[in-house]
């Protein structure tokens, strides 16, 4: 299990994976889907925590207190920024979700590399949301605000990598990795921004790298006070990795939602 960054803090979310097609009528016959499916209003509290359970080797999905706008970013790997349209009649909603699959999918799922059970959870997903909540939806581009990542002034401190492979952990206000790229890091930031970077750096090789910032939520709760925090993540890349992100705007490939309906009965 991993934890899924990239969502409003106020989701906490806890991860499964999540492409593919858009809209329903795309969803070819041959595509994967789950055997079993079972999706509820969850009336509990807005404010409660959300979760998403998958494991990497089980084509099996669960839901708790999930709101729609979660489950459209999980099943087309967008960030919340890049989806658009959702009604607020479902948008406002929270749902728990229970989708099975055969023993014999699971084990077919086994023989597929990660990134092809990645692929074909995303659509098992996407599958789900066509058949359930009626979802039609389709991609285009526009000019949306962005971020480049480029040279700070004093210049780039990325310590060359002493792994031979890539090892990624973030979590809230951290990130350590190992053997990332600049194009990396580009994507692991837009993560914690909400909004596209574009490596503008283009650094040849891969790189060492830990980034320590204060969330735009400010410390956790049951945080011990610091004396002296650390700062946003702005202030944070340059300070720690000598690169800046610059806001702009962009072409950005976006899901438009033109129909998302409440969910039929189980």
């Amino acid at each position: 299990m991993t934890r899924l960054t990239g969502y409003p803090m106020r989701w906490l979310v806890t991860v499964c994976f999540a492409v593919g097609a858009c809209t329903a009528q795309s969803q070819s016959s041959a595509s994967p889907s789950f055997d079993v499916a079972s999706v509820r209003p969850n009336n509990s509290s807005k404010d409660g925590r959300s979760h998403i359970y998958s494991s990497s080797n089980s084509g099996n999905f669960r839901a708790i207190n999930v709101p729609i706008k979660a489950l459209l970013l999980q099943a087309y790997a967008l960030p919340e920024t890049q989806v658009l349209g959702v009604p607020s009649n479902v948008g406002s909603g929270m749902f728990d979700i229970e989708a099975k699959v055969t023993p014999e999918f699971d084990e077919q799922l086994k023989l597929l590399n990660e990134e092809e059970r990645k692929t074909q959870k995303r659509q098992m997903l996407q599958a789900l949301l066509a058949d359930r909540f009626y979802l039609v939806c389709h991609k285009e581009t526009r000019q949306l605000p962005i971020y480049a990542l480029v040279t700070a002034q004093g210049g780039v401190k990325l310590a060359p990598s002493k792994s031979n492979g890539l090892l990624i952990n973030s979590s809230y206000g951290k990130l350590s990795a190992q053997g990332l790229t600049s194009e990396g890091l580009a994507r692991e930031l837009a993560k914690i921004v909400g909004r596209p970077v574009v490596d503008e750096i283009k650094a040849t090789g891969r790189f060492d790298i830990t980034l320590l910032w204060t969330p735009d939520e400010g410390p956790r709760s049951n945080a011990v006070p610091s004396a002296d925090p650390p700062p946003s993540i702005y202030t944070a890349v340059q300070e720690q990795l000598g690169v800046k992100l610059e806001p702009r705007k962009g072409p950005v490939e976006v899901l438009v939602v033109d129909r998302l309906d409440l969910p039929t009965e189980n």
